[in-house]
């Protein structure tokens, strides 16, 4: 899940890694399940073999747009957090990438609603000081600590120090 370190500065080393929290997928994994549902209801209903193919095709077709694909766009994206800056990475085709020096980061906020509370998430709300202005990670796992370990990085920078380790 890390970044690679080919893609790492000298002296530059990963603080925090992770991806979205996996609540990404519940909806995919319900839509997967009605898509099965609805196979095997048409398997029972309808007599005819030839229709079986088509549904089965269908719910095959269903299965790969509706639950795949959120799969692998879920794990092709990473948060990463180094000594020197915040690195997101996504996309599985067509690769996006953002990377924010420490430096240029102004704030950090965190949002948690109930349903985040319960699942141990939340979306992380970056400010920095380009034209862009915020960076938005959503469900990021561990918001609180991920926040707080940023605020540390931030804090050691502005004592001189961005080892993670506030030396």
């Amino acid at each position: 899940m890390a970044i690679s370190s080919k893609l790492l500065n000298d002296g530059e080393h990963v603080v925090v890694s992770t991806r979205t929290h996996p609540k990404a997928l519940i909806l995919p994994l319900l839509v997967l399940v009605v898509l099965l549902a609805i196979g095997v209801a048409a398997l029972v209903v309808v007599d005819s073999r030839p229709t079986h193919g088509v549904v089965w095709v269908l719910v095959m077709i269903g299965a790969i747009w509706f639950f795949v694909r959120p799969l692998v766009v879920w794990a092709s994206a990473t948060y990463t957090v180094t000594n020197r800056r915040l690195i997101t990475r996504r996309g599985v085709i067509t690769r996006r990438g953002h990377d924010i020096p420490l430096s240029r980061i102004s704030d950090v906020e965190y949002e948690m609603g109930p349903i985040d509370r319960m699942l141990g998430c939340g979306t992380l709300k970056i400010s920095d000081a380009s034209t862009d202005g915020e960076v938005t990670l959503f469900d990021i796992p561990h918001v609180e600590d991920f926040q707080r370990r940023l605020n540390e990085l931030l804090h050691a920078g502005d004592s001189g120090s961005r080892d993670g380790r506030g030396d």
